[in-house]
C-alpha cells in the first residue's frame, strides 16, 4: 500500500493543505499515523476519502451530511435505501434552494425594469426599492 505525505496527498486531491487537516478536525478524514520525523504518512484511501468528500460537496452536500454518509458506510444493517434517503432529501433541498433563486431573479428583474440608467443616484428606483 502506497504512502503519502499530507503535501503529496493535497496535490493528488487537489486541495489545499489546510483542507486536508480541516478534514481531519471535522472528523472526515481519519488522523494518520506519524512517521519518527513527526509527519503525517496516509495511506491510499485517504485520497479516496478526500475524493469523495470534494465529489459529494460539488453535489451540493455538507460536511455534515457528508460525514453522515460516510457513517452509514461501515455502520451495519445500512441499506442502500437509506443512502438513497439521503439523497432524495437533497434533492428536494435543491429544488427548494431553486425556487427560492428563481423568486430572488424575478425581484430583481422588477427592479432593474424600473431603472431608466439615468438621473441621479439618490432617485434611482433600485436603491429605493431596497431602502423601504
Amino acid at each position: 500500500m502506497e504512502k503519502m505525505k499530507i503535501g503529496q496527498l493535497a496535490k493528488e486531491a487537489n486541495v489545499n493543505l489546510e483542507t486536508i487537516r480541516y478534514y481531519e478536525r471535522r472528523g472526515l478524514v481519519p488522523a494518520p499515523p506519524r512517521n519518527t520525523s513527526g509527519h503525517r504518512i496516509y495511506a491510499r484511501d485517504a485520497l479516496k476519502r478526500v475524493e469523495f468528500i470534494k465529489r459529494s460537496q460539488a453535489l451540493g452536500f455538507s460536511l455534515k451530511e457528508i460525514a453522515d454518509l460516510l457513517s452509514l458506510r461501515v455502520e451495519p444493517g445500512t441499506t442502500c435505501g437509506d443512502i438513497k434517503a439521503r439523497v432524495e432529501a437533497k434533492i428536494i433541498d435543491i429544488e427548494q434552494r431553486i425556487t427560492d433563486l428563481e423568486k430572488m431573479k424575478a425581484a430583481l428583474l422588477r427592479m432593474s425594469g424600473k431603472c431608466v440608467d439615468q438621473g441621479p443616484v439618490g432617485q434611482c428606483p433600485i436603491l429605493e426599492a431596497l431602502y423601504r
